[in-house]
């Protein structure tokens, strides 16, 4: 039987990308001690690491932000899939977790979460009885998912009806109604759908009401105007929404639920998840993956952000991948041995951002011309026109910033936290 224990602090060897050749198997707490240091070239290469000062300045930033405006975060675990950053999200102070299968909710409750959201409409009989399952091995677990249309309830009350007669009771799953847009994935897009829909989920003997959601980050532009526009009527729907039920009593819980919340536009939606209704609300922010943020997209949608609110301290990049150069063929042009398989590419190419040579005690910033022109597999192209570049050498080391983190952590079964000096003082480990 897997224990927390080996859940919080597994064994991680040679199987392991980027983990020393000739290493024997360490548990995580025992990496620290190895004193393994990037720039020395303790690690295979590539690796993607993780700075520690930037990630627990991130984990409090974002904690401090909810709470100074009265709401709690259910940070989305699919970001990281890591046991290790769960917890320390959740002893961080954040209410839940939330996730978007039941399979990785089941890697967030092994890591220690006992209030959970899926951000996403569940319907399978295999994932229905996934929860009542988990629900019957830990005690005081909640989850509550999101139902977006009667075929979708439907789906869920013939699985609940079929059980009835089962030697295990099964209990009524706790929903959340989600609201869309025109254009968009999910969601009810009008409030007359929304509200029948809330109405025959109050009537339901296999479901029970308890909040309200949407997701703003798919309509962000990083433009304060429109976004400030985009998010104000979807939360204004939202809040009508949540009125409207409130008044017909079709919320099946002493306390409501009000959520939102990506990692680009968070701020727009934060100031809007309390409505006034009869019954108590709890405001819960899901962003992500501000958890490391990062070098591209987030990067460019948080600095409107801080912006906005006049914050000069906002999240910082803790998220990098190192690689070395492995063939430097014509001039202009450095192969760098990383590649898809090591680094996100969907939203944006990775970004150069420095540079030394192995052993090297400090890093050298990238010069403003190097870009990354495509990524294969396994090879990056780094072109430039400068000297820097003219000089680089077969086994340089490269450091790259990455554009949305999700596509990243689930290219590595493990990833070293480094401390300033690049020297490795703990470690996390994945469940994708």
């Amino acid at each position: 039987m897997t224990t927390l224990q080996d859940i919080l602090d597994p064994q991680i060897d040679r199987s392991f990308k980027g983990f020393p050749h000739t290493s024997p198997p360490l548990r995580r707490s025992q990496i620290a001690a190895q004193r393994w240091r990037v720039l020395d070239g303790d690690l295979p290469l590539p690796v993607a690491l993780v700075r520690q000062q930037a990630l627990q300045h991130n984990l409090s930033w974002m904690q401090r932000f909810a709470t100074d405006r009265g709401i709690d975060m259910a940070p989305h675990g699919k970001t990281t899939m890591s046991p290790q950053l769960l917890k320390r999200q959740l002893d961080a102070g954040a209410w839940g977790l939330t996730f978007a299968t039941v399979t990785q909710l089941r890697a967030g409750v092994s890591a220690g979460a006992r209030r959970c959201m899926i951000a996403n409409q569940v319907f399978t009989a295999v994932d229905l009885a996934g929860i009542q399952d988990m629900q019957r091995e830990y005690a005081g677990l909640r989850i509550a998912f999101l139902v977006d249309s009667v075929a979708q309830l439907a789906l869920i009350e013939t699985w609940h009806a079929s059980q009835q007669d089962a030697q295990t009771p099964v209990r009524p799953f706790e929903v959340l109604l989600e609201i869309g847009v025109e254009g968009g994935r999910t969601g009810c897009r009008s409030q007359h759908d929304a509200l029948a829909l809330a109405q025959r989920v109050h009537a339901s003997p296999a479901c029970r009401l308890v909040g309200i959601e949407c997701y703003e980050g798919l309509g962000a532009t990083g433009q304060s105007d429109p976004d400030e526009a985009y998010a104000g009527a979807l939360m204004q729907r939202v809040c009508d929404i949540a009125i409207a039920c409130d008044q017909q009593q079709l919320f099946d819980n002493e306390e409501v639920l009000v959520s939102a919340g990506g990692s680009a536009i968070f701020d727009l939606v934060a100031n809007r998840l309390k409505p006034q209704l009869s019954q108590p609300v709890r405001g819960v922010l899901r962003s992500g993956c501000y958890v490391t943020h990062d070098h591209g997209f987030y990067k460019r949608m948080v600095s409107t952000v801080n912006a906005r609110l006049g914050c000069g301290d906002g999240l910082q990049a803790a998220l990098e991948v190192w690689a070395a150069v492995q063939s430097c063929p014509e001039p202009g042009l450095a192969i760098l041995a990383v590649g898809k398989r090591d680094i996100s590419y969907d939203l944006d190419l990775p970004v150069p951002l420095g540079f030394c040579k192995p052993g090297d005690r400090a890093v050298t910033g990238a010069p403003i011309d190097w870009k990354i022109s495509g990524l294969n597999d396994q090879h990056a192209y780094l072109r430039g026109t400068g000297p820097e570049h003219a000089a680089l050498k077969v086994g340089d080391l490269v450091a790259l910033g990455i554009s949305h983190p999700c596509t990243t952590f689930d290219k590595w079964r493990w990833m070293p936290v480094v401390d300033e000096n690049y020297t490795v003082c703990d470690a996390l480990v994945t469940c994708f």
